[in-house]
């Protein structure tokens, strides 16, 4: 059974939106764009169907609790979609906010709004936090409880003083997708590279 490689994002606003489209075109991926909702829409057996239509990977696929207490919606969508056995999980970006119900996540590494790759969290506006390894956000309860390879803290995607804007690239979320292709083997556009490849071996 062929899997499909996803990337967790857990913002699910028009600007996380468009720098998560952005970054996706530019590797060869493809983002669920329906996925976007504050909060999440879609059920994890819907994103499901949706994944694994796309055509190439890595997906990418946006969470949003809309600041909910414990687990909402997003998060029992991402627990769905995490557990389900056609997924695999290269990573996940978790997404920093100003939430006041100390909802919080363990992260392997952040990226600053600097760009700069860090040991302590970060955030929402991408700025080094006091604490290693930890960040604060409304969407991420659950994610060290599930088994992904990396977990990355990053500002408010899109955002953070409009360096990480779509319109310039979203350079700090792209760093932050890299990191995690490169601590994965490197999936960027493989499916489009392979169907190339068997393209010309056709003629």
């Amino acid at each position: 059974m062929e899997k499909r490689r996803v990337i967790f994002v857990t913002d699910g606003d028009e600007f996380a939106c468009r720098a998560i489209e952005r970054v996706a075109a530019e590797i060869g991926g493809r983002c669920i764009s329906r996925s976007q909702g504050n909060p999440t829409k879609l059920s994890g057996e819907q994103l499901v169907e949706l994944i694994l239509q796309t055509p190439h990977d890595p997906v990418f696929v946006m969470f949003d609790d809309c600041g909910a207490i414990g687990e909402g919606a997003g998060e029992q969508a991402l627990r769905y979609v995490a557990g389900h056995e056609q997924i695999e999980v290269l990573g996940a970006l978790a997404v920093a906010s100003n939430t006041h119900q100390h909802e919080w996540t363990k992260v392997h590494v952040s990226i600053d709004r600097d760009g700069v790759m860090t040991e302590y969290g970060v955030d929402k506006e991408g700025f080094q936090d006091l604490e290693i390894g930890r960040i604060n956000g409304d969407t991420v309860y659950c994610l060290d409880r599930l088994n992904i390879p990396l977990i990355v803290g990053i500002g408010d995607i899109g955002k953070m003083g409009y360096r990480d804007h779509a319109k310039y690239g979203a350079p700090i979320t792209r760093k932050a997708v890299e990191l995690i292709l490169e601590r994965s083997g490197g999936h960027a556009g493989k499916r489009k590279e392979t169907e190339s490849a068997d393209r010309e071996a056709a003629r």
